[in-house]
Formats: C-alpha cells, sequence, structure tokens
C-alpha cells in the first residue's frame, strides 16, 4: 500500500518533502485560476469602447457565464477523479491537468472569442483532472491516524492562497491597468512554472499517486476488488452530507468574484489619499488573510482538541459556515450605505473578507482533510472529485445569486445569504451527533505524533 511506505520519506520542518512539492505546483495552479477570475468578469462587462475594451457584456450574461465556468472546473473533478483511480493514477492526472491549464491560459491571451472559449474549456478540463487529484495525493503523504494531516492540509491551503494573493495582485493590476490579454497570458506563465516545479519535484512523491490497478501488490489488487463494507457506505452517506453544506458555502462564498466583485467596481469609494485602488486587489485580501490567520486557525482548533471540547471535522465545517455567512452582514450595512449617501466605504468590504476567511479556514482545507479520512481507498479521487463538483454546483449557484441581484436587488442577495447560512448552521449543529456516529470512529483512530509547530503531543483516543 502507498500509505505504508510514507513514513520513509524525507521530512521538512516535521511533514513530508513531497507536501512542499504539491503546495509549490498547487501555489502556481491557483496563481493562474485566480489571477484569470480576477478579470474575467470585468472582462465581460468591459465596454468595447474602452481604452482597455472588454466584451460590452451585461452585469447578468457576465454572471451567468461565469456561474457556469466556476461550475464546470469543479464538476470536471468527477470525471478527473474517476480516469485517476481508473486508469492513470493521480500522479500522471496531475500532471496532465497541469499541461492542459498552461494551454488554456496561453490560448486566452489571443485577442480572438475562439480563443477565448477554447481557452476557458481548457481550463476546466485541466482544473477537472489536476484538482482533486493534487488533493487526494496531500492525504496519501499521510499515514491513518496521523494528527499531522489535518496540519498539512492547512499548509497546503495556504500555499494555495499565496498563489491567490499574488495573482489578484500582479495579473489583477496588468490586466485592469495594461490590458485584459496581457493578464491572461500572465496567468499561463504562472502555472507553466507550477508545472515545471512539479516534474522536477517527482522524485519525492514516489509513494503516492500511483494507479492501484497496475500494482503488483496482493493487497492492493484485493482491495480494488473488494466491495465497500458496511462501515465504509456509512462513511459514504456521511461525506454526502457533509457535501450540502459546501455547496451552500461555495454559492455564498464565490459572490467575491462575481457580485462584490462588480459590486466593489461600481459602488465602493475605492480613493485611498488620492489614488483609486483597482477593484480587483480587493479579491488578494482573503488570501492574506489567509496567509497570515492560517496557523493560528489550525492551532486554535488543536489546543481545542486536546481539551477534550468538539473539535470533529463536521464540527470544524458547521462553524466555518455560520462565520463566513456572518460576513454578510457586513455586506448588507455597506448595501445600506449606498442606498443613503450614494457611496459605501472599503471598510465593509474588508470585514466582509475576514469573516469569509475564518470561515473558509475551519471549512475548506478540513473538507479536504474530512475526505481523505472518510472515503474508501479505491474510491479516493472520485470522492475528491464529488467534492469539488460540489464546489462547482456552489459556484453556479453564486452565479444565479449574482445574476438574481438585478432584479432583487443586492441588499436582498447579501441579507438572504447571511440569514440561511447562519439557519443552515445552526440546523445541522443540531443533528451533528448523530451523522458522527457514522463515521464509525474515522477520525479517533490518533496515536502519538508530536506535532513541532505548534509543540502539541497528542494520546491514543
Amino acid at each position: 500500500m502507498a500509505n505504508s511506505a510514507t513514513i520513509k520519506q524525507k521530512e521538512l520542518f516535521g511533514h513530508p518533502v513531497g507536501l512542499f512539492v504539491l503546495f509549490f505546483t498547487e501555489m502556481w495552479e491557483r496563481f493562474s485560476y485566480y489571477g484569470m477570475r480576477a478579470i474575467l468578469v470585468l472582462y465581460l462587462v468591459g465596454l468595447t469602447t474602452d481604452a482597455n475594451p472588454g466584451l460590452g457584456w451585461s452585469n447578468g450574461e457576465a454572471l451567468a457565464l461565469y456561474g457556469w465556468y466556476t461550475m464546470m472546473v469543479y464538476v470536471m473533478s468527477i470525471p478527473g477523479g474517476i480516469i485517476a483511480d481508473k486508469l492513470l493514477g493521480q500522479k500522471k492526472s496531475v500532471l496532465v491537468g497541469g499541461v492542459l491549464l498552461v494551454l488554456g491560459h496561453s490560448i486566452l491571451a489571443v485577442e480572438e472569442m475562439w480563443a477565448f472559449y477554447t481557452g476557458l474549456v481548457l481550463i476546466v478540463c485541466g482544473v477537472g483532472m489536476l484538482k482533486p487529484n493534487i488533493s487526494t495525493m496531500v492525504g496519501g503523504l499521510y499515514e491513518k491516524g496521523d494528527i499531522r494531516r489535518d496540519k498539512g492540509f492547512t499548509i497546503f491551503y495556504i500555499g494555495i492562497n499565496v498563489g491567490a494573493f499574488l495573482s489578484s495582485l500582479v495579473v489583477g493590476y496588468v490586466g485592469e491597468v495594461h490590458g485584459w490579454h496581457y493578464g491572461f497570458g500572465l496567468a499561463g506563465i504562472g502555472m507553466a512554472a507550477g508545472l515545471i516545479q512539479y516534474l522536477i519535484g517527482l522524485k519525492h512523491l514516489t509513494h503516492v499517486g500511483n494507479f492501484l490497478g497496475a500494482s503488483q501488490n496482493d493487497k492492493d489488487k484485493e482491495l480494488m476488488k473488494k466491495p465497500l463494507t458496511k462501515i465504509e457506505k456509512d462513511r459514504v452517506v456521511v461525506l454526502l452530507l457533509s457535501f450540502l453544506l459546501v455547496i451552500v458555502f461555495w454559492g455564498a462564498f464565490e459572490q467575491a468574484g462575481g457580485l462584490m466583485n462588480i459590486y466593489t467596481s461600481e459602488k465602493t469609494n475605492r480613493m485611498l489619499m488620492g489614488w483609486e485602488v483597482p477593484a480587483t486587489w480587493f479579491q488578494s485580501l482573503n488570501a492574506m488573510f489567509i496567509i497570515f490567520l492560517g496557523t493560528s486557525v489550525a492551532a486554535y482548533w488543536a489546543a481545542r482538541k486536546l481539551k477534550g471540547k468538539a473539535a470533529s471535522g463536521l464540527f470544524k465545517m458547521i462553524i466555518g459556515l455560520i462565520i463566513m455567512g456572518t460576513g454578510f452582514f457586513f455586506m448588507t450595512a455597506a448595501t445600506a450605505q449606498y442606498e443613503s449617501t450614494g457611496s459605501s466605504a472599503m471598510y465593509w468590504l474588508v470585514l466582509a473578507y475576514l469573516f469569509h476567511t475564518v470561515g473558509e479556514l475551519c471549512l475548506s482545507p478540513v473538507a479536504l482533510s474530512y475526505t481523505t479520512k472518510l472515503a474508501p481507498i479505491k474510491y479516493a479521487s472520485l470522492m475528491m472529485g464529488i467534492y469539488f463538483a460540489m464546489t462547482g454546483f456552489g459556484s453556479k449557484l453564486a452565479g444565479l445569486l449574482g445574476e438574481w441581484s438585478e432584479s432583487l436587488g443586492e441588499y436582498t442577495i447579501f441579507t438572504g445569504i447571511a440569514v440561511f447560512c447562519v439557519v443552515l448552521g445552526g440546523l445541522v449543529l443540531a443533528i451533528r451527533k448523530k451523522l458522527e456516529h457514522l463515521t464509525h470512529g474515522a477520525e479517533d483512530d490518533e496515536h502519538v505524533i508530536h506535532d513541532e509547530a505548534e509543540g502539541f503531543e497528542l494520546a491514543d483516543n
């Protein structure tokens, strides 16, 4: 089995070196994706007569395409997971995804409509191949019950957001100021850097991401043929139910690239000491907060667990949804200020992104780790693909909510999101223990491992 060999891997800062190879690969992939996301809607709604011409679409049309695009990017994780489980393995699938992404972002730099749609299709396919499989490989670096797994995913998640932070500033600025297609091309260069780094670092990933179907290990062969047990089926049920939280979370969170992006551009007073802050830069706030708060949030949950308080993956996800939803009350305040004065202050956006970030840190990296803990090994990539597909459905929901804002108004949409997230989180919290019973102790099988980063030592449960 792949996991049984991972303890022999070289370590860096108390984690397998392979984690940092995947860290930088994902960092550059997210640099390309979030850079493109930062300018996509603004490019679509930009006037064709501007010095930096866009396509001249209406807000509704732009948000509709944004919703479909962000949904398909993640829904394609299902076939990406199936291909990895049945044909290529995760490691080769990540490589194929990286190549497709380089091609897609590069083609977007061509100022033709055929190139625009072709580039989007290639990016959709590339993310579908790379995203679920690279996340599954992170889980594969750790043995079952290794308490470092959640922290490993948090470190990995910080890599995601280093890329997102840099892309919103660099790609956003280049696209908004110098030309949209220059921004698209710059995103492609970032992905090429990630692909090269991944190829160089493959020597540190020899024990993870391999195709089990080609394994000569008798246990691997038996595992692929063996039907799921009752315990495995129960865990799959819990995973699928937890994915409902994921849909709602990302349906709200992805307003950042759509409705909140347009709101920032059109209705926020962005003047700072005589200089207008680019609208795309506000999307870097989320990534910046994650970089600064990521380890603190992870340490809080670890300390809470040591005290014997609720700190399961499902509990963290519920709290994350509630915190993120609360952040939309600041957008309610922003729209109220705009309606009364004709402008809204930047600090409302900063506060909203702060709450969204804390909520994201409680849910997103935890959900990745939770999926690797509960998913049957032979369907590991498929279940991760389904997780990202749920993220995609949430993104489509985000696009729909953005479209509805044209008739319902931003005040109604932002307030409705906040109330729904808080209420849903409270309802799931009420049945949490029943759901956790169905995991059959998947998170309780932890042996003593010293956590050097935080100085914790956890005993067997």
